[in-house]
């Protein structure tokens, strides 16, 4: 094949696939995930850990969405728990209630995602301290605040459990106008090795995943189409993944299938090398 030719040939995995049944990874387990309103991939985690058995609390900053996402789960899944709660990840006294509600709500924590981030697209040149910030404290500072939470939990009731945070593959590569972003996601990153060898004196796996492109009707609002689209067909499969293909990895990530894998970042990419 011609370099030309590569450049058009259509991958035999362009095509989506159908969402992989439940395999019951996570059955009886009690799962959080943060920003789990919408149609990202936080609902899809918190479908999936129901899809595996588990036993779910939703969480968002946005009321409405939130319940609507509580209750669209709930309808599917009738026979387990789905509890939802509201909480801003930039508020350090939300963040612990959390924690708390979500224990005496479903019984006990297992598992934890973190889900919540805000990203957007400015140039360094223009991007005020305000829009730095922002980013910077729902993406990371959100992820440390629940990471601290559960973790003084966890060394509390001294059963275990998992944490698991979305990071980026910007957390590596570089990207235009994603200064903001990319720093707080290699902030994960770091966080999620660190705290992992801390984590580990009271029976705490904490991993991370990193992926490249999910596309999700969220992402379109803050991302032009013609950049998804340069995004996507950088893929060696040509698209983007769909959002159950990466909470399919954080289910695994959180199931007894990675019981020896702390500390790492799991790259959820077909890019080309």
């Amino acid at each position: 094949m011609t370099v030309s030719d590569s450049r058009t040939h259509r991958s035999p995995l362009a095509d989506p696939p159908a969402e992989t049944p439940g395999h019951g990874l996570l059955a009886g387990r009690k799962v959080v995930v943060t920003a789990a309103a919408g149609t990202g991939i936080g609902f899809a985690t918190a479908r999936r850990a129901l899809l595996e058995g588990a036993e779910v609390l939703v969480s968002d900053w946005h009321e409405r969405r939130l319940a609507e996402a509580q209750a669209e789960l709930a309808a599917q899944f009738p026979d387990q728990q789905v509890a939802h709660a509201v909480c801003d990840v930039s508020d350090t006294g939300q963040v612990d209630a959390l924690i708390s509600r979500a224990a005496d709500e479903l019984g006990r924590i297992d598992v934890l995602v973190n889900n919540a981030g805000l990203g957007g697209e400015t140039p360094v040149a223009d991007m005020t301290d305000e829009q730095w910030d922002r980013v910077i404290d729902i993406t990371l500072n959100g992820t440390f605040r629940a990471t601290r939470a559960a973790l003084r939990y966890f060394r509390a009731v001294e059963h275990g459990g998992v944490i698991v945070n979305n990071a980026s593959v910007l957390g590596w590569r570089a990207q235009r106008g994603q200064a903001h972003y990319a720093a707080a996601k290699a902030g994960v990153m770091a966080l999620t090795r660190c705290a992992a060898i801390e984590a580990a004196d009271v029976g705490v796996r904490i991993n991370a995943v990193a992926p490249s492109i999910a596309k999700h009707p969220f992402l379109a609002k803050v991302t032009s189409d013609d950049l998804l689209d340069e995004l996507a067909a950088r893929e060696a499969y040509g698209r983007a993944a769909e959002v159950w293909e990466v909470a399919a990895t954080i289910a695994m990530l959180a199931s007894d299938y990675t019981t020896y894998l702390t500390g790492e970042v799991v790259s959820i990419s077909s890019q080309r090398a």
